[in-house]
């Protein structure tokens, strides 16, 4: 993604982009931002409103899947991904994020493993495989999109899910 490539999709002109953003970095920043304001909100709704744990860790995996299914969101999070490797100020705030959320997964993986609802498991390992196959699963659909179906791979999830279920 280039600074001409946002400006073409959103119809601007690259002054109106610099008006904004100080140079592309500023961009991926807002965004990065923005999505992990989402995934916080994802989080807090699911633990408003599904009371299992196990339930909640199935939504969670279904709705990053759902994900998965939109070509510009992959997109920014792959230009997010190639960022990190030379941006150390992206790096940061992106294993930031990441960490705060892998420790409110975690957490819920605990209480469903405390509630007998999943059998003993490294609850940190556990959240960090659900992110690497989000993250996983989006970038290598975005490189083959015909390479599988979102739908079989929700239903492997779910055996996975039940797979660990007491």
């Amino acid at each position: 993604m280039t600074v001409d490539d946002v400006c073409a999709e959103a119809t601007l002109s690259k002054g109106a982009f610099y008006g904004y953003f100080g140079q592309k970095r500023d961009l991926l920043l807002a965004l990065f931002e923005d999505d992990a304001q989402r995934l916080d909100e994802l989080m807090t709704d699911l633990e408003a409103r599904v009371p299992k744990h196990r339930d909640r860790l199935r939504q969670y995996t279904q709705a990053m899947l759902a994900r998965g299914s939109d070509p510009a969101r992959v997109q920014v999070r792959a230009d997010m991904w190639t960022a990190m490797l030379t941006e150390k100020e992206i790096r940061t705030a992106f294993a930031a994020g990441m960490q705060a959320r892998r420790i409110r997964l975690r957490s819920w993986i605990e209480e469903a493993v405390a509630a007998g609802e999943l059998v003993e498991i490294p609850a940190n390992a556990f959240a960090s495989i659900l992110f690497a196959l989000s993250d996983g699963l989006q970038l290598h659909g975005s490189l083959d999109p015909n390479a599988f179906r979102w739908v079989n791979i929700g239903k492997a999830l779910d055996v996975l899910l039940d797979g660990v279920s007491s």
